[in-house]
């Protein structure tokens, strides 16, 4: 067994990450309950308005230098640390620049981009820790590309704990001296979290580097070069070649060229898409004024939609997004060797489960929404959110998995441009639905391009691989079960339920569980039943 692991660190890396995914998440959602009460949906909703700048600043000087990091890294193990040094420099160079600017300009940016003033106190302490998250990036690049994934998924940990220790410690201290506990609360556990992810990473890279002399290995991270090609680093010479010395300029040069070649048009695609959301993020609540809200409840509905119920629709995407890491390595490898009936069972293998998962979720937020919301945030909204949010979840894992399989077969360009293309109907229904039909717009909205954008993937995979496709299979089997499930549910607690004394939100998770079973097992049953 423990050369099985070995052998296949891909898997074992995902599942480590899959596993610290939903650590970080479970805290993050304690984390949540803790700021909704603390600083209100109001102050949630301002605690998020100053996310699309930092968001823009990581596409510039982080995440693209990462994946190209980790791509050369993994090709060329032997000059690791070259690269990884090369790439920090800029990432950091990068990042002292932007948080520069932002401090300096940061009433600027807070009311003619924001188009709120009371970001403005907020923006430095987000800048602040721009370069924390370079330094954090190129460490988990160098490891992603030695396929060792035990440092960046233990600094999620250690970021997602500290930023909640030195929060809740903060506002007790805020509390018994009594000061009144504002949104400023949020960014600086944000920077404190960050600085901790950064000395962690800095400290086990210290530590570790300096023996690690391991062989090449192949890179697991999700994200291919643009038009699938592979990445190339110059090689200064063979062992048998003598030995030029070169200097720390022409050494940097060698390294940063092919480097920022790879970076810069993942830098420009994601940069496209962080300020498509952030006009996002910028415009909804502007348009909420526009609809007849004032600037606090605007806010407030807004932070109750961002802060409370999207991010119980997105919890269980950590499973699709495992799935997606996954899958793009897979179907690289196949497409390699020219195995398409391999990349069509694949295709359809994630397209099943992706909608057993999604048609299951329909039904839980469904049923269990407004308990959730009250259970968990004492807010009845969110708990409406989250019933109408529900149908976004087939399509949403949908489109996780299918563009992860398009970037493996190399169809970059084509997921990066269907991207954008369900962004600009999403704002469009920010910009001319919200100020006629207020927040349900926006909800539309994000169905519409969801829906769009799992079709334009579907599309665009069949177009290149032929793959089964059993509608009866896919959909209407899972969501007939669904329904079998939810008889046996009410059936089962209308005789006896004995989950009413443990309290809402306990008494609702268990709920959902004996659900999940009901609905897990028939499919079961189901697939044993055909295979026989």
């Amino acid at each position: 067994m423990t050369d099985f692991f070995k052998k296949h660190t891909l898997i074992t890396g995902t599942l480590l990450l899959t596993a610290t995914g939903f650590a970080t998440r479970i805290l993050g959602f304690f984390y949540r309950i803790f700021l909704s009460r603390t600083i209100g949906a109001e102050g949630l909703g301002i605690y998020n308005m100053v996310h699309p700048i930092y968001g823009i600043c990581f596409a510039l000087c982080a995440g693209s230098v990462q994946t190209a990091i980790s791509r050369f890294v993994a090709a060329n193990v032997r000059k690791g640390k070259q690269i990884f040094c090369t790439g920090l420099v800029i990432s950091l160079t990068l990042g002292l620049g932007l948080a520069a600017l932002i401090i300096r300009f940061s009433p600027f940016l807070a009311h003619y981009v924001l188009m709120e003033d009371r970001c403005a106190p907020l923006l430095p302490f987000m800048a602040v820790s721009v370069p924390f998250s370079a330094v954090h990036a190129c460490i988990n690049g160098y490891y992603y590309g030695t396929q060792k994934t035990r440092v960046p998924a233990l600094s999620q940990i250690v970021e997602q704990t500290v930023r909640m220790a030195a929060v809740f410690l903060i506002a007790d201290i805020l509390t018994e001296s009594g000061h009144t506990i504002t949104v400023e609360l949020a960014v600086t556990g944000h920077l404190i979290g960050e600085l901790a992810a950064c000395l962690f990473s800095v400290f086990c890279f210290c530590l570790l580097t300096c023996g690690d002399g391991g062989r090449p290995h192949t890179a697991a991270v999700p994200e291919l070069l643009p038009d699938g090609a592979s990445p190339e680093f110059p090689d200064s010479g063979s062992c048998s070649a003598p030995r030029i010395k070169k200097s720390l300029p022409a050494l940097f040069l060698e390294t940063a060229v092919p480097l920022m070649a790879l970076a810069l048009p993942l830098m420009g695609n994601r940069l496209v898409l962080n300020v498509l959301s952030s006009a996002e993020a910028i415009w909804i609540p502007s348009s909420l004024s526009a609809y007849g809200l004032s600037s606090q409840e605007s806010f407030s509905v807004y932070g109750v939609l961002t802060g409370m119920a999207m991010p119980f629709i997105f919890f269980p995407s950590a499973i699709t997004n495992s799935m997606a890491v996954l899958l793009l390595p897979t179907v690289a490898e196949a497409q390699a060797d020219g195995n398409e009936s391999r990349i069509a069972q694949t295709i359809s293998m994630s397209l099943r489960y992706s909608l057993y998962m999604g048609i299951l979720c329909i039904g839980i937020f469904t049923l269990f929404g407004p308990e959730l919301g009250v259970g968990v945030f004492k807010d009845a909204s969110a708990g409406s959110f989250m019933r109408i949010l529900a149908w976004l979840c087939p399509f949403l894992y949908l489109a996780t998995t299918m563009g992860s399989i398009l970037n493996g077969l190399g169809k970059t360009t084509t997921t990066f441009l269907q991207n954008v293309t369900a962004l600009v109907l999403r704002l469009a229904f920010v910009l001319a639905g919200i100020p006629r039909f207020g927040i349900m717009a926006y909800l539309w909205g994000m169905l519409a391009s969801e829906l769009l954008l799992a079709f334009l993937h579907l599309t665009s995979l069949k177009r290149l691989v032929s793959f089964s496709w059993d509608a009866t299979e896919m959909i209407v089997k899972p969501a007939v079960l669904l329904i079998i499930s939810i008889g046996i549910y009410y059936g089962v607690f209308s005789l006896w339920d004995g989950f009413d004394r443990l309290g809402l939100f306990v008494s609702t998770a268990l709920h959902i569980g004996v659900l999940c079973v009901c609905y897990g097992g028939l499919l079961a049953v189901f697939h044993l039943a055909k295979r026989s």
